[in-house]
């Protein structure tokens, strides 16, 4: 049995699936298919033509232990969806999130408080954005990949299955490391191999490529390849190979 408020608006030809729950002042757009045992919490506002599956929540307010060093807790506005946006199965998204037209946010991805993300960006399955995050259009986030808080991922950006991005050169234990919290920021169109970890505070400038399984210590110039552990120089990144070269469509 569902439960839909009274003052939700639901568009024209949207379908909702069983056990599914929209509160208070949602907007949904036309033409939707709501899963099963979907929760929209109140104030929600999605677009039209969006997918959303079975077992997702949309609006969650985050969650503040005594101990959580960068979360500050209190109520965020309501999440925003854009149009054709496909949300897979069992995917979270808090509040304080925007996410534009024609994403996709595959299963099992968890999408923190104080996120944006650009048009037509891939969340790929099993992905951890954490909170305070920007993320630019057309970026690929390949599975499992975790986006550590107070990162900027640049426009054309792809990052590779597994990669690891850090923000806390201490790992805990005295409140001095808090004044040096800082994510990785990914220059439009840099490129991340599969299994690398990325260090904090770390640039990775334009069109800047690291190798599968590399550790990034340093900062990544524009337009070179680096790999290893820690990463180094390897080469400059073929011209057939940036992003300026890759067509109006790419």
């Amino acid at each position: 049995m569902n439960y839909i408020s009274e003052t939700a608006i639901i568009g024209e030809g949207t379908q909702i699936g069983l056990n599914t729950i929209v509160e208070e002042d949602v907007k949904i757009g036309k033409n939707c298919k709501i899963g099963h045992n979907v929760i929209i919490y109140k104030g929600t506002k999605i677009g039209n033509n969006v997918r959303i599956d079975d077992n997702t929540v949309i609006g969650k307010q985050p969650m503040k232990s005594k101990r959580s060093a960068i979360s500050k807790g209190g109520i965020y506005p309501p999440p925003i969806i854009g149009n054709e946006v496909i949300i897979g199965t069992s995917v979270i998204i808090y509040a304080g999130t925007k996410i534009d037209d024609g994403c996709l946010i595959a299963d099992a991805a968890s999408i923190r408080e104080n996120v944006a993300i650009g048009k037509l960006t891939i969340v790929g399955k099993g992905v951890s954005i954490e909170n305070n995050v920007s993320i630019g259009k057309k970026v690929k986030l390949e599975l499992g990949c975790y986006i550590t808080a107070l990162s900027t991922i640049e426009d054309y950006v792809f990052i590779a299955p597994m990669v690891t991005t850090t923000n806390d050169n201490f790992m805990g234990r005295t409140e001095e490391r808090k004044k040096y919290f800082k994510g990785v920021t990914i220059k439009k169109g840099g490129r991340v191999g599969a299994n690398s970890t990325i260090l904090p505070g770390i640039t990775i400038f334009e069109d800047g490529v690291v190798a599968a399984g590399s550790i990034v210590t340093h900062d990544i110039p524009q337009r070179e390849i680096w790999a290893g552990t820690p990463a180094k120089f390897f080469k400059k990144v073929p011209i057939e190979q940036l992003l300026e070269n890759q067509g109006e469509n790419f």
